[in-house]
């Protein structure tokens, strides 16, 4: 029986030929080479769409801001998945990029989903201010944590966060997503009673709202940055590695607790 939908079956991404490949219907070699960076060919794939130069911009922006965050659980699960098998490089990356949850990586997909619903309420007449009053308020009347705010470092501002918005107003790129992003700032602070720091995560979700980029596209955005920074981790742990380093300190700093069964065996 099959499961799910039914689709057709096609791809419109790339294509290997004798004498070619194609991608998003150019030609690798002959067109995209040499012309696009990495940056604008991410766009391509991602969106059938060459950026413009304010999207490649932004989207090169945002890529340095989440890549590298220092020995994150991810980079170390990577690391030590490195010692344990040298010659898996990519096992390492994979054991790295299966931990980029929302804790570790940044909740930017649960905010741009936040900013649509928000902004569809502003489409419909809502005043952007009273929309994330709104918004904040239901958040945490069930109890939920708001996206994009708080942050274990950063406080009272994440120096990431502002700087994207800083370039987003030089730019005329900060759009309805920035405005209702900023109200969420002080609606949040109000729904919590004291001021949470915006995180990375918002902006990111923002702005690429406001450059025209699907809601579903923005978790790429970090998943690709952070690919590049366990890449470096990685290449570091060849050199000076710290794998087993940082087993040793786990195992050091878990006591071990027996259960009442195996303490009467």
């Amino acid at each position: 029986m099959r499961i799910g939908k039914d689709g057709s079956a096609t791809s419109g991404i790339g294509q290997a030929y004798p004498d070619r490949v194609e991608v998003r219907g150019r030609d690798l070699a002959g067109d995209l080479m040499g012309r696009l960076s990495f940056t604008e060919l991410f766009c391509l794939l991602l969106t059938g769409e060459e950026p413009t130069d304010e999207q490649r911009f932004f989207v090169d922006l945002l890529l340095v801001s989440i890549a590298e965050h220092g020995m994150m659980p991810t980079n170390i699960a990577a690391r030590m998945t490195l010692a344990a098998d040298p010659g898996s490089l990519q096992g390492a990356v994979a054991a790295g990029i299966l931990g980029c949850g929302p804790v570790i990586l940044g909740t930017a997909d649960e905010c741009a989903r936040l900013l649509e619903r928000g902004q569809a309420e502003v489409a419909a007449g809502g005043e952007p201010a009273a929309v994330a009053s709104g918004l904040a308020r239901a958040i945490r009347a069930e109890g939920g944590k708001a996206p994009g705010f708080g942050h274990p470092v950063h406080r009272p501002l994440d120096p990431r966060a502002e700087r994207i918005l800083e370039l987003a107003d030089e730019r005329g790129a900060a759009g309805p997503h920035v405005l209702l992003a900023r109200a969420l700032r002080d609606a949040v602070a109000e729904a919590w009673n004291r001021p949470l720091p915006m995180n990375v995560s918002m902006p990111i979700a923002a702005v690429l709202l406001d450059l025209g980029f699907p809601a579903s596209t923005v978790k790429s955005v970090p998943i690709l940055a952070r690919t590049a920074s366990l890449l470096a981790h990685l290449a570091e742990e060849r050199e000076r590695p710290i794998g087993f380093t940082l087993s040793a300190a786990a195992e050091d700093a878990v006591e071990y607790e027996p259960s009442d069964d195996e303490e009467r065996t």
